[in-house]
């Protein structure tokens, strides 16, 4: 069997290693972290540790159940005892026992902690299996789920924002996001199983681009180093590949040994095993030796992810007895060298489907992971984060669609800086053809990005506002999706501390609004959309006497007016100008077309306007609004209007 059958056959797709994390035994928390429901923070309460995975395979007290039944009537009695047997699961009990902890779901969203009942709700989704009614456990779990695919404003229509805002200088172009890595490194065949090695200058993948003359091709390990900027042709890692299929090569942090996988080799303990190779004192790689039985099994292993000190590794597998087609598990080196069982990473990471590829990032303790078993998917796998907990993983985090598209992503990295990432992606119409990609790391994928900031928008009416929020890091220049605000006029984002943002919001029925502001801490922000009428006057539009020029008191006003034409490329402006009745006519009218004039130059000139989408008409003293009696009422007529058309 094949690497690449193989993953077919487990729908999990192989081969990433990165040499990251501290042992998963001796973690030491660098921050506290909290998970994000969208609602409210919260520390992850102990009915997520499940102490019983990788102990018991099935949890059953008759006693308890006998209890449990008695409690009917007695709901809050119920929920504590509930909480208390779930704790206890082992494998087995996620799948057979789903309506057991829908209960204890429904139970929460009166009795437990603010989000609990998210979490529950979400194991239930990613553990049920035929029979249970999951419509009806998607239709509760969507009513007070706040993180959807819905709120995610799509690839296209972000690269259309920033291009209409693009030469304002408040917010910056987008850098390029989902860039394949090119000719120099991909094949016309599959490429995939990026690792940045032990320094960020070595870039180790696996190919399918070699032919074997007893197969269509053979997967083999190859690497490219990073000269001057740019990455080399890749190369054969031949003193590793053999007439057997190999992959997910990674190197440890002092780069002596080399972990990988390689498949229907003789002597292997299932189609494909994990290996590690020794580099030799002539600089020649050797001493080859399958990891054992306590890490491999009769099924499949790959994607290995070693730590930095050395003594834990992820990998994946499909062997029997998990959650799903193919689960996250890892293995502790003891004191004298060996590897321990392999564990299974637990129901939070994976689910009854499959997940593959994890990278555990060493500074910041988190978990990446690629995925088509959680609820919040883009496309067919998508990437994940999960954080490290005391004995727990926090609830996975989609990073969202400026890495995640409509086909599928597997094996993500970043290098030592947490500035690139490297992973594999797959056409929404090709699922096969996978390329590698690299670019700059988007905020929704640091691992720093933990401080909560979240909003209200409303009109002056109170009412909540429809439209688009954007964030923009004005000191590092790391790109954040955008959202659609909620029907409740709510947004809120992840990102990164002690830095300097601007957030803008825009939407067809308000003026846009504008914000710089520091990120100290989670912050909360209420926001009032300035309506927008189909006329609009500006009482700061007043022109000194008998002149035209623009004044800068005018400015802000005028800069509503020049961003809601950068947003709304769909709608052109109608520019009025109005005089009183005083003076000659004709002076008035020659004076209110170079009023109309001088502010339709000004929104061209600085808000980069095509100027075809302006028209400017003076209308001198023939369109007054109100009888001329007095100074005050001349003052209401000495006016500019803008009409807002869209075609």
């Amino acid at each position: 069997m094949t690497f690449f059958k193989a993953f077919l056959a487990a729908l999990a797709c192989g081969l990433l290693c990165f040499e990251s994390g501290l042992a998963q035994e001796k973690t030491k928390i660098v921050k506290k972290v909290f998970v994000s429901d969208s609602i409210t923070h919260y520390s992850q309460s102990d009915i997520f540790i499940f102490s019983n995975i990788n102990k018991v395979r099935y949890y059953s007290d008759q006693a308890k159940l006998k209890h449990l039944k008695e409690l009917n009537d007695k709901p809050q009695e119920m929920y504590e005892a509930l909480k208390e047997y779930v704790k206890k699961f082992g494998i087995e009990n996620f799948s057979e026992n789903v309506p057991m902890i829908w209960r204890l779901a429904e139970l929460s969203e009166k009795f437990g902690p603010k989000g609990e009942s998210i979490l529950l709700y979400k194991l239930v989704l990613k553990h049920h299996k035929q029979g249970v009614n999951i419509n009806d456990i998607y239709k509760r779990y969507d009513s007070i789920e706040r993180d959807k695919k819905k709120y995610y404003v799509p690839l296209e229509h972000y690269y259309q924002l920033v291009n209409y805002r693009k030469e304002v200088d408040t917010l910056r172009p987008p850098r390029a996001v989902l860039e394949a890595m090119g000719e120099h490194i991909n094949s016309p065949k599959e490429d995939y199983g990026p690792a940045i090695g032990n320094v960020d200058y070595v870039l180790l993948f696996t190919s399918k681009r070699n032919k074997h003359q007893e197969r269509a091709y053979d997967e083999d390990i190859f690497f490219s180093l990073k000269v001057d900027g740019a990455w080399t042709q890749a190369e054969d890692f031949k003193t590793i590949n053999t007439n057997y299929n190999e992959g997910s090569a990674c190197l440890s942090l002092d780069g002596k040994f080399l972990f990988f996988s390689r498949c229907d080799a003789p002597k292997g303990f299932g189609s494909c095993d994990l290996y590690v190779a020794t580099l030799k004192k002539d600089s020649t790689w050797g001493d080859i030796k399958n990891l054992g039985a306590n890490v491999n099994s009769s099924g499949w292993e790959s994607q290995p992810a070693i730590n930095h000190s050395g003594d834990t590794l992820y990998f994946a597998s499909n062997r029997l007895g998990g959650f799903g087609l193919s689960d996250i598990y890892f293995s502790v080196k003891d004191r004298k060298g060996n590897w321990g069982r392999a564990q299974n990473a637990g129901p939070i990471v994976n689910t009854i489907r499959s997940e593959v590829s994890p990278f555990f990032h060493h500074k910041y303790n988190v978990l990446y992971f690629s995925s088509d078993g959680h609820p919040l998917n883009f496309g067919d796998f998508d990437i994940y984060k999960s954080y490290k907990q005391k004995r727990s993983w926090g609830e996975p985090k989609n990073i969202g669609p400026l890495v995640n598209g409509a086909g599928s992503e597997y094996y993500f990295t970043i290098d030592s800086k947490s500035h690139e990432l490297y992973y594999a992606r797959s056409d929404e119409n090709d699922i096969k053809n996978l390329d590698l990609y690299s670019f700059l790391l988007p905020m929704e994928a640091h691992p720093e990005a933990i401080v909560e900031l979240s909003g209200t928008v409303q009109d002056h009416k109170g009412k909540p506002a429809k439209g688009i929020v954007s964030v923009v890091d004005l000191d590092h220049g790391i790109e954040v999706a955008p959202k659609y605000l909620r029907e409740d006029g709510t947004y809120d984002f992840n990102l990164i501390n002690k830095r300097n943002y601007l957030i803008t919001i825009q939407g067809d029925d308000f003026f846009r609004i504008e914000e710089v502001f520091f990120m100290d801490g989670n912050k909360k922000a209420t926001h009032v959309a300035e309506p927008i009428e189909s006329k609009i006057a500006f009482i700061s539009l007043e022109f000194e006497n008998g002149k035209w020029d623009i004044l800068e008191t005018m400015h802000s006003d005028l800069a509503k007016v020049g961003n809601f034409l950068i947003d709304h490329p769909e709608e052109k402006l109608k520019i009025s100008g109005h005089t009183d009745s005083a003076g000659n006519e004709e002076f008035n009218l020659k004076l209110s077309q170079s009023r109309a004039d001088a502010i339709k130059t000004y929104l061209v000139e600085q808000f980069k306007i095509d100027e075809s989408r302006i028209s400017a008409i003076g209308y001198g003293s023939s369109k007054p609004i109100v009888q001329e009696t007095t100074d005050e009422s001349k003052q209401f007529n000495r006016r500019v209007e803008f009409e807002l058309i869209k075609e």
